[in-house]
Formats: C-alpha cells, sequence, structure tokens
C-alpha cells in the first residue's frame, strides 16, 4: 500500500463535535476538512456507525478519512446515539430512530459553512446497510453513496438467518454488540459527563439475541430496512462493492439487476474489509476509484466512470483448501450489468452417474442423514477478524454427505454467478436442513469448497410463511447457493454434496432428519462465463497515514476443532483476539479479546450450546474502565434459552452487574 502524505489540499481535522438532534440528543462527529486561504464549501461523505470513533474504527479512518479530505471533500464520521461519545440509547440495530437521525445529520451537515449541499454516504457492513436505508428514504442532499459489503435483504443475508436457517453467528454477533456497546466514552472528549452516559447504556442495555430470535420468518421486522421491498425508493446513484470471501456478496447482483436508476459494481477476491486494505490479494486502488465515483456525482466532473463496464468481478483461481490466503490468482473480467449475456446457466443433471452435463433423472432414491458435526470445515459465515476463518478441506465434511461427481474437467470452466438447483426430496420429520455445497476436487484428493447454499425446509415455500414437510411426501425444492467468481482448472472434478447439517454455521433443527432424494430429475444450472479477461481496472492502493500505535498485544485470531472422542461431542472454540493497542496521540489503550465456544453431539440435535465471552479494557494513565459479558444459549425441542451476564469495573471496581434470563419459543427452527 502506498501511503500518501501529501494531496491538493491540507486538511484539518475537527476531532470531535457534536451534531444537535431535534429530540435534544446529540451525536458525536469526527469531522476531516480541506483548507483553503478563503472561505470555501465542498461536498461532504458521511459514515454513520456505531463502532466508537474514538478507537472502534480509528484505525481504518486514519487511512481513509483524510486521503478523502485532500481530494477535497469533508468527509464525516458520526457515532450513532448510544455509542462512543454520542448521547442516547440505541436498542437495536437498523431502527426507523437511526434513519430519522441520520436524515438529522445530513441537514445539519448542509447547512455548514463548508459544506456545498451535495452529500455522499459511504460504508461497510452496518454503515453500508444504512447508506441503502437512508438512500430510500430520499433526502434531496443525498446524490449518490458506496454501499461495501451490506445487503438489500435483512431476513436473505444478513448475519441472523440464511435461507431460513439460524446462524449460529447470530448469537456471535449479539455477544459482540453487547460488549461493544457497553464500552465507555472517553473522558478526554465528554469531561465529567463519561460516567453518567456509561451508566445510562449499561442499565439499559438491549439482549439482542433474544429480539433477534422472536422474529423467526421474515416478517415486517426484517422488511423494514430492506431495500428490496421497493428498490424504487432509491434515487441516489449506488455504487455497490463486495467480496467473494465476505457473507454479503449476493447483495451485489440483486442490487444490479434491480435498482432503477444510476449503478455500478464490483466484487474482489476480498473478505470482510475496504478494498483498499482487505485480504486476500490483490488489494485495490479503492480510493481512487471512489473519487472518481464522488468527483462525477458531487463535483460535476465528466471523467468516464459512468461509461466504463457497469460490473467488474474477479474470478479467482481455485487453490488447495486453506482457511485463510494471503492472495489469490485470478483475472478481472466486466459485464455490461447483471444478468449479461457472458454468463449462460448450464444444465448438469444429478443422476446414477454423478454430477452429469444435460438432463437426465435419478435412477434410484439416494438418502442422507448427516451426523450434526458435518460442517466443521466449513469456516466462518463471515470472515470479519483477519482470522483462518475459511473453509479448508472438505473431504471429511464430504464423506459424511451424498456426492455427485462430475468427469474431470477437459478445459478450465470459470463460473460467475448463482448456482441453482431444483431437487425433489422427501423428509422423514417435519423439518429438516437441506445444506449444498459445489467442491472442487483436485487430481490429488484435496477439496476445495467453491460455494455453498443452505435451506430451512419449513420455510422451503415462502420465507415468511410456515410449510412444514409431510413425512414422506415428495416436496420441490429449489436453492439458489451464493454467487461466486470462480477458475476451476481442467483435471479436477466438480462434486456437488448435500447434507442434512452444518454446524456450526447453523443451529440443527430440533428433530434429527433423513432426506431422500427421489428418483426424478435433480436439476443443477451452472453459471458458465465466457467472456475474457481485461486488465485491472483499478490503481494500486493508497492511503493517509497510518493512525500512531503502540502495540501492546499482537492480534492473534484462531480457530480450533476439540473432538471429546468418549461422548462424541465436538467444540468448535473461536478466539477473537483484537489484541491491545495504545493510541500515542491522545494516550487511549485498548484491550478486546472474544473466545467463543460452539459444542454438539452427532447425532443429538438438542445438545447444541452456544457460549460466547468478550472482554473488554480501555485505560489512560490511572483511569481504567472494564466490561465483562457473556452470552449462553441451548434448546429444548419447544423453546431457545438464553442467558447474558454482564459486569462493568471502574478502576477494578465493581459498578454495575446484570444477569438476563429468557425463553423464546421455536417456531421455525
Amino acid at each position: 500500500m502506498e501511503i500518501v502524505t501529501e494531496f491538493a489540499y491540507t486538511v484539518r481535522e475537527i476531532e470531535h463535535c457534536l451534531i444537535p438532534m431535534s429530540d435534544g440528543t446529540q451525536l458525536a462527529a469526527r469531522i476531516w476538512l480541506p483548507e483553503t486561504a478563503s472561505a470555501q464549501a465542498f461536498p461532504a461523505i458521511l459514515e454513520y456507525l456505531p463502532y466508537r470513533k474514538r478507537d472502534g474504527t480509528a484505525v481504518r479512518d486514519a487511512l481513509t478519512h483524510p486521503w478523502m479530505a485532500g481530494q477535497g471533500y469533508v468527509c464525516v464520521r458520526v457515532d450513532m446515539r448510544g455509542n462512543g461519545e454520542s448521547e442516547g440509547l440505541m436498542a437495536d440495530e437498523y431502527l426507523l430512530q437511526e434513519q430519522n437521525d441520520a436524515l438529522e445529520v445530513i441537514e445539519w451537515l448542509c447547512q455548514q459553512p463548508w459544506c456545498d449541499g451535495n452529500l455522499g454516504m459511504m460504508g461497510i457492513s452496518w454503515g453500508g446497510f444504512n447508506s441503502l436505508q437512508v438512500a430510500a428514504r430520499q433526502p434531496e442532499a443525498l446524490k449518490a453513496i458506496i454501499t461495501l459489503c451490506s445487503t438489500d435483504d435483512r431476513f436473505a443475508d444478513d448475519i441472523h438467518y440464511k435461507g431460513g436457517n439460524l446462524l449460529l453467528e447470530n448469537f456471535g454477533w449479539a455477544a459482540t454488540m453487547l460488549n461493544f456497546s457497553a464500552a465507555a466514552p472517553d473522558p478526554q472528549l465528554v469531561g465529567d459527563a463519561w460516567k453518567t452516559l456509561w451508566q445510562q447504556r449499561l442499565d439499559a442495555m438491549p439482549l439482542l439475541a433474544e429480539t433477534w430470535l422472536q422474529h423467526q420468518t421474515r416478517d415486517a421486522y426484517w422488511r423494514h430496512g430492506s431495500v428490496c421491498e421497493d428498490y424504487s425508493a432509491i434515487k441516489a446513484a449506488v455504487y455497490a462493492v463486495g467480496g467473494w470471501g465476505d457473507a454479503y456478496k449476493n447483495a451485489v447482483p440483486r442490487l444490479m439487476q434491480h435498482l432503477p436508476g444510476p449503478k455500478k459494481a464490483m466484487i474482489g477476491p476480498w473478505i470482510h474489509k475496504y478494498p483498499h486494505f482487505a485480504v486476500p490479494n490483490p488489494a485495490i486502488g479503492f480510493l481512487q476509484e471512489a473519487k472518481r465515483w464522488w468527483d462525477h456525482w458531487l463535483k460535476g466532473i465528466e471523467n468516464g466512470v459512468m461509461d466504463d463496464a457497469a460490473c467488474t468481478f474477479y474470478l479467482q483461481d481455485v487453490l488447495a483448501p486453506k482457511g485463510s490466503y494471503a492472495e489469490r490468482p485470478g483475472i478481472w473480467v466486466q459485464t455490461s450489468g447483471w444478468p449479461d449475456s457472458q454468463v449462460q446457466w448450464a444444465d448438469y443433471s444429478l443422476d446414477d452417474r454423478g454430477l452429469t452435463p444435460g438432463l437426465q433423472p435419478l435412477g434410484s432414491a439416494r438418502s442422507i442423514c448427516s451426523p450434526l458435526t458435518t460442517g466443521l470445515h466449513q469456516g466462518e459465515y463471515c470472515a470479519i477478524w483477519f482470522g483462518p476463518d475459511g473453509p479448508t478441506d472438505q473431504r471429511r465434511d464430504d464423506a459424511q454427505s451424498l456426492c455427485f461427481d462430475s468427469q474431470p474437467l477437459a478445459e478450465p470452466l470459470a463460473l460467475l454467478g448463482d448456482v441453482r438447483l431444483q431437487l425433489r426430496l422427501a423428509s422423514d420429520t417435519t423439518c429438516g436442513q437441506l445444506v449444498a455445497r459445489l467442491n472442487a476436487v483436485a487430481p490429488d484428493g484435496q477439496v476445495t469448497q467453491i460455494t455453498y447454499g443452505v435451506l430451512n425446509l419449513t420455510l422451503r415455500e415462502d420465507a415468511s410463511r410456515l410449510t412444514p414437510p409431510v413425512p414422506g411426501e415428495p416436496m420441490d425444492v429449489q436453492l439458489s447457493l451464493d454467487h461466486i467468481g470462480t477458475r476451476v482448472p481442467a483435471g479436477h472434478r466438480l462434486r456437488l454434496a448435500l447434507s442434512t447439517a452444518s454446524f456450526p454455521l447453523l443451529w440443527p433443527s430440533r428433530e434429527l432428519t433423513t432426506l431422500t432424494v427421489l428418483p426424478a430429475l435433480q436439476r443443477v444450472q451452472l453459471p458458465i462465463f465466457s467472456g475474457a479477461a481485461v486488465p485491472c481496472p483499478f490503481g494500486t492502493p493508497q492511503a493517509a497515514a497510518p493512525a500512531a500505535l503502540q502495540i501492546l498485544r499482537a492480534a492473534a485470531p484462531k480457530r480450533t476443532l476439540i473432538e471429546d472422542v468418549g461422548s462424541g461431542e465436538v467444540c468448535v472454540k473461536i478466539e477473537d483476539d483484537l489484541g491491545a493497542v495504545r493510541f500515542t496521540e491522545h494516550g487511549l489503550a485498548v484491550d478486546q479479546r472474544c473466545t467463543e465456544l460452539y459444542r454438539t453431539l452427532p447425532w443429538d440435535p438438542l445438545s447444541t450450546r452456544a457460549d460466547i465471552q468478550w472482554h473488554y479494557r480501555v485505560e489512560r494513565g490511572p483511569w481504567s474502565v472494564e466490561v465483562d459479558s457473556r452470552l449462553q444459549v441451548h434448546a429444548d425441542a419447544q423453546w431457545f434459552y438464553v442467558e447474558a451476564q454482564q459486569h462493568a469495573r471502574e478502576n477494578g471496581a465493581q459498578v454495575h452487574h446484570r444477569t438476563w434470563n429468557k425463553r423464546v419459543a421455536r417456531v421455525a427452527l
């Protein structure tokens, strides 16, 4: 990455200012402004998050916002109410209050002498979500957005449910927010009010795990904030960015297909990070590309950004399986939009010979009842912390699955899009999960996962309505696997693996289920890309000077599989150690680490347990604050049981303790 220190404009930073809301609440902002000899107004770019501008996003903010401010933009990083140095309380994610506050922030920005009234929003993950949601509210000043690693459908593609199945990451994220939102404001910025603000947050802390569990179908709760409900509401220009290593890639082609207004898209090889410092490489000059976007939409400069190809995708080569990669070799390709004529879905069948080109029925029934420990090698739902979170060798999971192999490929195969399954099945229970993985089998036997999809059979017809399987009765199901951009080498086989479990990705169904693939046409459609490679259309990565940090303990993310040979219980241990650092400019030291334990027995669907513990410590000189949070979940056939505890200490003395014990009915799960 090239570090840039000289820009067209000198950058002045306002470290902390307060933006008043109509209800009296004040939101904290950090602002980077271009300096000029005489008064001048510039377009503003808003990033709006709950993750604490003081420390939570400060490292990435330093790389990004000063660079863009140096190009002639006011960059504004706002903490949502109830987080960081902002006042108020936050009850949940993506609430109407959150959107309304954003509209008031935009109005306030437009009233400042340094803002010319043209605004953009940019954000990754939560900030990408609310960029879309605020755009759908149509504030007049909001001309364009860049949304990264986000979704248009909160039920289909977020961290809570997937294919109607409950993600264990739902609890991982609930535990994360339980701790993140309990962080204390910095007394250096807010003065003596810090303790009152902190205590108010602790006293009103929501148990988000309970809230999210209460909505097990795609009801009004999830439809709120899902811009797919009305794509036409978005008038601002949209640049949608994703990564093949990220959980939110499916939204990018949907946005390109359905948004009626100006739009562009790119998907690279990256995990859940901004593309100028993401892994795996190649990282790109994302800031230069963003500048072109903003120059066109916020400054009216005709620079050709909208004359380029609408979509740019990276097709990554299949490699030997590994939990994380430093680099993914591959090629860049472009399309005029999505869908595109360069992608054609080719018919394959699951038949008696395996995965076969053409349409041939399966001659004899095949049944599968996977151990609930199947999926241990599938990796985490969303790779966030730079750990070994990706899928590893799939052979062990394949051994517990129903597999259909192709013949070795005579030529390399380029895939771009979603793999589509149309299957005819029967279940022996009134519930069940279908897990489908498309793998590449190397000549030496190693198996690399290309993509996967999952389906809760109770929600197979409509994610908002229960349709339990009738035991033994045939049912037709359709399932799209996650979008991919992949080149499979000649000599590899393709494998479609079907299973009835994926742990710890999914919480198991309440009953152990056997699925039978019936003698019928079992159709698979592969998205074959026929276009040519293009030179990388992006510059080399650039960034502003990094934040000045003293590393007190290096980050050390880790994932471990533990098997009790006596009982058969498997435990997946995820250690998200974010390390400890001191910001040398203002002296704040921050230590954050988490341990997630997910346990299950291979044949007991009611044995699954989740236990997540977070530790947060912040200190400066003799002052310190610590918060320890713990979330535990188990279930029987009728109920989920959610227990949580939170302890807060100031200078070693406990100042707050709270426990939760909740029960939520199993409805669709």
